[in-house]
């Protein structure tokens, strides 16, 4: 087991110097193929929600994700945070809503194929790539569970003190205090303990600063 940081006696935060530790956005930049496979595991499911919200057909998503995942590869490098507000999970989101798109004005312009007038009302109704409202139920949902796999790659990379105190207060909402006095840690341990998963799973997800 990769740990991320040393026992939390202390509210020290050590350096990891593990390469899983790294932003998933610079593996991918550096070609790690291990950061592809973690990528699609992560965000795969994403995008497929994301078709189905946008009324794709099952037997087309498939070839969208191929789509989308090859341009994030073409496209990763020149990829950059420049503003306020700028993710990953955005610059993904309008890859797949583009990809759609796409997908919607051939087959409405294909002789004989499937589209034609369906086609072009399902683009005329494709909701905008937009960042995620919490508000909305499907993109709540889809969000919930891209946290969730994104918490299983790195739960091994953690001691169990580590984790519960993390998941006592950040998942399970629980006081400080009285995780601390279970765990037979300081409360400000505790809170380091729960920033670093956190700083952790944002770097799994590409969204580290």
């Amino acid at each position: 087991m990769t740990e991320a940081s040393k026992p939390i006696g202390s509210q020290e935060e050590p350096q990891s110097s593990t390469a899983t530790s790294r932003s998933l956005l610079d593996r991918l930049k550096a070609g790690d193929p291990e950061a592809w496979d973690r990528l699609v595991v992560l965000y795969a499911p994403l995008v497929y929600r994301w078709c189905r919200r946008w009324d794709l057909r099952d037997q087309d998503i498939a070839d969208i994700l191929q789509d989308v995942f090859q341009a994030v590869a073409t496209h990763i490098a020149a990829f950059r945070k420049e503003q306020a507000g700028d993710t990953f999970r955005g610059w993904l989101r309008t890859i797949a809503h583009s990809k759609v798109q796409d997908h919607f004005r051939r087959t409405g312009r294909e002789p004989g194929g499937v589209g034609g007038t369906d086609a072009q009302i399902r683009l005329a109704s494709l909701p905008a790539a937009r960042a995620v409202d919490d508000d909305d139920p499907h993109d709540a949902t889809a969000e919930r569970l891209l946290l969730s796999r994104g918490l299983d790659l790195i739960r091994d990379e953690f001691e169990d003190r580590t984790w519960k105190a993390f998941w006592s207060t950040a998942v399970e909402g629980r006081d400080t205090k009285d995780v601390a006095l279970e765990l037979g840690m300081t409360p400000g341990a505790v809170r380091v303990a729960k920033s670093r998963v956190l700083h952790r799973l944002r770097a799994e997800l590409g969204e580290s600063p």
